[in-house]
């Protein structure tokens, strides 16, 4: 490589995606005092722009603009340019995106904002290209048009800017109403259902049109309403409308059927051209959406899909100390000494490159068959490539093919005249060897920095899929990310989480000069994979780490007057607003996971003001909940799950197995426990020695005996327990309730 022209203050960061930045011609600081203090110094207005290191449209503006020296030029003359990786400082994200968003109608990355020299915003926007178009005013047009109304009308923009500041800090607050409880959790379910059942995809599975995203929090409350309405027409609907969308993701083109894991999006209704990007916590959640799909129907299918994440993350986006990457770019070079990179580049296929990778003649099938022939069928794959020109805006697709099954393997079989299990083993030999030819291109950029709350996220899965799946080795996996959370992103002497490492020279782990803290999606996803990882592993010290973050989530970021958790803690005076977070996105909203955590948590430890604080975080969001339930709906899924309601749902069971871990009844018995999807179950193992960690947080444990010397699993409800039950028939019913 050249040796660069420019390097500017991101030089010395951590952050994959401030790197990708640090060589512009923009003189770009990261956010910190050292930029605050310029641009009061200098009485120039703040340029930021936030983003991620496998944003696409965050390339295409560098590429265009910050790369310009004409419009860095314009740039540094006229703002103090400040750059932020959002998964790095969520915080910050959330505070302009929230302007952004209530100013324009939109949001996205890349994000524009202007700000004054006390943070305050008066001007903002997503990607803008360098000059004018026929629609739209042009980067350039809108950097001059700004530095000339700060020279010329400073005070009137100032005076703007804090209108909109009060304005914002009125419509974001989140609190209690008054006296107001939580809301009655059964028409809250029914409201959520009914309104999912409305936007679901008969056809396609998923709940748009297009784009289409995953949405495991759909799926997770579609799961637990059925779990609570079994025997109900609106139960098996709920359970068709999550399988359904399921299988078809994993038949779609969002599925890497050749490298394993899922995509973003997908932005057509058929699940079938995506937006490239893999991120890590949509691996982590899926994980566990089709291990819950296994547990309920015992299709293998989706212990497949299962299996297929899982391998993708251990062999992709996992560090060798334990941790998980970020995430890998959708945009790569199409060849080794290609100049320029294309989106997909490294997913798609040309049908003539097919042909000569798999020109093989299969044996008993139809004459003059090819494997190429067969594979091209059954994934869709056509000569003059398979993607709509209306999805490829940039033609970086043309003649080529996103796969995606279209057809059932018994269709293809039939098609060429073979049985359906050889068709199988014909489809797994062609992935394979294109997998061989797919590993000789140039690979996406991997965002090598690992957050806290993502890894929480991807614990969570392993230690679910272990146990569902009744597969050990995934349960290690999940201990052993553990592990390097409690190494690398844990502080000991303060008892807090960091938000984030990097990957560093030489495959070592790396903190920043002034490591960020932990926020509260950090701790929620993380605590939440603890007893994730503890129901899959028996591991007491899991146990009482969760219960240690949920006294420090407590004191950091809980809100004594309006109830819930504040998204940051209080004290730094560079945020303007502190915010509590209102809609599951691609992650489930932090205060969501905390009333389930927090619940949960009292199981574990019999600390009753837990489940009052669950509690008061629906109070909080009571009005929301009740008027559009469909942006909140694991918070919704918690509500049926809660103590306060026990007349409408069962609230969490702690279902209690006494035996020797070791003993080959006491395994028999939790295998049967973690094979059953029941939403409102805590799992926990007395071992009969009376000294250990959950003895002491709850003392009823000493009462629980086993019968006849054989493993013996109780069912208690607010600490009061069910008869004994040795049979593990019986004991699958009484989840199965």
């Amino acid at each position: 490589p050249s040796v660069p022209h420019h390097t500017n203050h991101l030089i010395n960061e951590k952050s994959p995606y401030l790197l990708q930045h640090a060589h512009n011609p923009v003189d770009w600081y990261p956010w910190g005092q050292e930029a605050f203090d310029k641009a009061k110094t200098e009485n120039k207005l703040i340029f930021l722009s936030v983003g991620y290191s496998t944003c696409h449209w965050c390339h295409v503006m560098e590429e265009q603009s910050f790369k310009s020296k004409e419009i860095g030029e314009i740039m540094n003359e006229h703002f103090v340019c400040i750059k932020v990786d959002r998964e790095e400082r969520p915080d910050v994200d959330k505070v302009y995106m929230t302007f952004v968003q209530a100013t324009s109608g939109g949001g996205g990355w890349p994000m524009s904002v202007w700000l004054t020299p006390d943070l305050k915003p008066f001007a903002g926007g997503t990607y803008f290209p360098p000059e004018d178009g026929v629609n739209r005013v042009g980067f350039r047009t809108v950097l001059l048009r700004i530095a000339e109304q700060w020279k010329e009308n400073k005070d009137a923009l100032l005076e703007s800017s804090q209108r909109i500041l009060e304005a914002l800090q009125r419509t974001s607050e989140i609190h209690v109403q008054g006296q107001e409880g939580p809301p009655p959790a059964k028409e809250v379910m029914d409201t959520c259902f009914q309104q999912l059942s409305r936007s679901y995809d008969e056809d396609y599975g998923g709940f748009s049109k297009s784009p289409k995203f995953p949405t495991p929090v759909n799926l997770n409350f579609l799961f637990t309403y059925w779990a609570l309405h079994r025997t109900t027409p609106e139960g098996a609907r709920a359970l068709q409308m999550a399988l359904h969308t399921l299988k078809m993701m994993a038949h779609g083109g969002i599925h890497d059927h050749i490298g394993q894991g899922f995509h973003r999006y997908s932005t057509d209704q058929h699940w079938h051209v995506p937006h490239f990007e893999k991120m890590l916590y949509d691996q982590g959640q899926l994980a566990a959406m089709y291990s819950r799909a296994f547990q309920i129907s015992g299709d293998e299918f989706f212990a497949d899909v299962v299996r297929d994440i899982l391998l993708y993350v251990s062999r992709d986006l996992s560090d060798q100390a334990g941790g998980f990457y970020s995430a890998e770019d959708a945009d790569s070079y199409p060849t080794a000494t290609s100049k320029q990179k294309q989106e997909g580049a490294f997913f798609v296929w040309a049908a003539k490159e097919l042909q000569a990778l798999l020109p093989d003649p299969v044996e008993g099938a139809t004459e003059g068959t090819t494997l190429g022939d067969v594979f091209m069928h059954h994934y869709g794959v056509k000569e003059a490539g398979n993607v709509d020109p209306m999805k490829d805006p940039h033609q970086e697709l043309k003649g080529k093919n996103v796969l995606i099954a279209c057809c059932s393997p018994e269709l293809t079989a039939a098609r060429f005249g073979l049985e359906p299990g050889r068709l199988s083993a014909l489809l797994q030999e062609c992935q394979q060897r294109l997998s061989s030819a797919r590993a000789q291109r140039p690979r996406p950029h991997l965002d090598t920095k690992m957050l806290a709350a993502w890894n929480g996220l991807m614990i969570s899965g392993f230690a679910q899929a272990g146990a569902a799946l009744a597969e050990q080795g995934y349960v290690s996996r999940a201990a052993q990310a553990a592990a390097f959370l409690r190494t690398h992103l844990f502080d000991p002497d303060s008892g807090r989480l960091l938000r984030s490492c990097y990957r560093g020279k030489d495959n070592s782990v790396e903190q920043s000069a002034v490591p960020i803290q932990g926020f509260l999606e950090d701790y929620v996803f993380v605590i939440q994979a603890l007893f994730d990882l503890y129901e899959a592993s028996l591991e007491q010290g899991w146990l009482k780490w969760a219960l240690h973050l949920q006294h420090m989530q407590d004191k950091l970021f809980w809100d004594p007057k309006g109830f819930a958790y504040f998204s940051t803690e209080a004290g730094d005076p560079s945020l303007l607003l502190r915010l509590k977070d209102d809609q599951d996105g691609a992650e489930p909203t932090p205060n969501s996971i905390a009333v389930t955590n927090l619940l949960r948590a009292a199981c574990y430890s019999g600390h009753m003001d837990w489940v009052e604080k669950a509690g008061k975080i629906l109070a909080a969001f009571s009005e929301r909940l009740q008027k559009i339930p469909i942006t909140l709906p694991e918070m919704v899924r918690a509500t049926a799950l809660s103590f306060l309601s026990p007349a409408t749902h069962p609230p969490p069971g702690q279902v209690v197995v006494c035996g020797d871990p070791q003993g080959e009844d006491t395994k028999e018995m939790l295998s049967c426990v973690r094979s059953v999807f029941s939403p409102n179950k805590v799992l926990m193992v007395a071992d009969g020695d009376g000294t250990g960690f959950l003895y002491r947080q709850l003392p009823f444990l000493a009462s629980l005996k086993r019968k006849d010397g054989k493993a013996t699993a109780y069912i208690c409800s607010n600490f009061t327990c069910s008869l004994p039950v040795t049979s593990v028939q019986e004991l699958r019913g009484m989840l199965s309730l």
